[in-house]
């Protein structure tokens, strides 16, 4: 079954639970990551993959960068992550069903730009030793390849 939408703007933005930073924003978020004091570090967990790094956390714990996009559960699928400022014009517990049908893990992030679907299953404490360092070699793995 193909369930056809689009992206809308909502009308009021979700409170931020995750900063998402894509590309090369992506890299100027890790250096921030290394700036924070370690007690905020300790409230954060991290998911990377090529060109992405997510950090989540509470809204007041979340670092900014120029370019950075965050992003929060939805209230009516909260197995589903969205962009704070951006909803599908379908109910979100249908979509969540339907993504569910192709990627068995949850929660998912559902991107709107690039396109993306990501599983957020996999997240790692921020403050955990050398976890930026495995971050930024992952990337130099995915950047040699």
């Amino acid at each position: 079954m193909s369930l056809p939408w689009q992206w809308q703007h909502r009308a009021q933005p979700l409170a931020a639970q995750a900063a998402v930073a894509w590309g090369e924003v992506a890299p100027r978020l890790h250096a921030r990551l290394a700036q924070l004091p370690l007690a905020t570090c300790k409230r954060l967990t991290v998911a990377a993959s090529d060109g992405l790094l997510l950090v989540i956390g509470a809204t007041a714990d979340l670092p900014w960068v120029e370019g950075i996009e965050y992003a929060a559960p939805d209230p009516d699928a909260p197995g589903l992550w969205l962009p704070t400022r951006w909803q599908p014009q379908v109910p979100a517990e249908w979509l969540l069903q339907a993504l569910g049908t192709r990627v068995t893990r949850q929660p998912l992030l559902l991107w709107r730009e690039p396109a993306r679907v990501i599983p957020l299953d996999r997240q790692w404490p921020l403050a955990e030793a050398g976890q930026l360092a495995h971050i930024q070699s992952q990337w130099g793995r995915h950047a040699a390849s």
